[in-house]
């Protein structure tokens, strides 16, 4: 058998592209999966400057919160590249507003990219992983799926969310050397968060107890663990990477 695949949704961004260098690193054959509006030739350029980097990261087209749309990529992946053996679910958006002013829309767009989504892509891959008795499902969720925000019910709802199907499912397959474990980043400082400008930045930083933002690879690394044999007694938790900003 090969290099172990990972496939990580939303793999072109800010923390999913540093996840799918990471896991390269570590040795896996990884694939990017992409949506962005169906901008084919941005994931081609993102691939591009991959390779330019050294990186050998493919890239796969899916609207995860679309059941068919995700069967198609799945199987895509494993026609050329045999299976999926790590899972990170990180795709999702935002569409911010208080409760009181939030369109039936801004709920359904973000519940079904941020949590109807795991359910789509996770129930494609479990049933082979469970078939070669290992597997490594992670799902990234956010710290305000803890701890709330001001503005986003439907994402923190979302986002927490996730813990229930992470704990659930982890004892469901337990058994079966498949591990399912969720990650929850803080504010993690990616080209889009620097754009917001220096002043907002310091007024974010200063609520952190560590006293700065996230990088990117921080929770990169996290994730590469979780995808390893050595983290094979870990499933059900969730690994909080807030600088301290919700503690519990």
């Amino acid at each position: 058998m090969g290099s172990k695949v990972a496939l990580v949704t939303g793999g072109t961004g800010g923390i999913g592209s540093a996840i799918c260098r990471e896991l390269a690193n570590q040795g896996f054959n990884v694939v990017a999966g992409y949506n962005s509006g169906g901008n084919h030739e941005k994931a081609a350029n993102w691939k591009a400057q991959q390779a330019a980097d050294g990186f050998d990261i493919d890239v796969a087209y899916g609207d995860v919160s679309d059941p068919a749309s995700s069967e198609a990529c799945v199987n895509g992946i494993i026609e050329k590249h045999g299976s999926i053996d790590v899972l990170v679910n990180n795709a999702g958006i935002t569409r911010d507003s208080t409760f009181r002013k939030m369109t039936l829309e801004q709920w359904d767009e973000v519940m079904n990219a941020n949590l109807r989504s795991v359910f789509n892509m996770t129930r494609l891959c479990i049933n082979p992983m469970l078939e070669n008795k290992w597997g490594r499902i992670i799902n990234i969720s956010s710290v305000n799926g803890q701890k709330g925000q001001f503005g986003q019910t439907n994402y923190a709802a979302a986002k927490a969310g996730m813990h229930g199907f992470t704990k659930s499912l982890a004892q469901e397959v337990a058994s079966k050397g498949i591990t399912v474990n969720t990650v929850s980043p803080g504010y993690i400082l990616t080209s889009m968060v620097a754009a917001i400008g220096d002043d907002i930045l310091e007024k974010i930083a200063s609520t952190i107890p560590v006293g700065r933002l996230g990088q990117p690879e921080e929770i990169a690394h996290a994730v590469s663990y979780l995808a390893s044999d050595p983290a094979a007694f870990i499933t059900g938790s969730n690994l909080a990477i807030n600088g301290g900003q919700h503690m519990f």
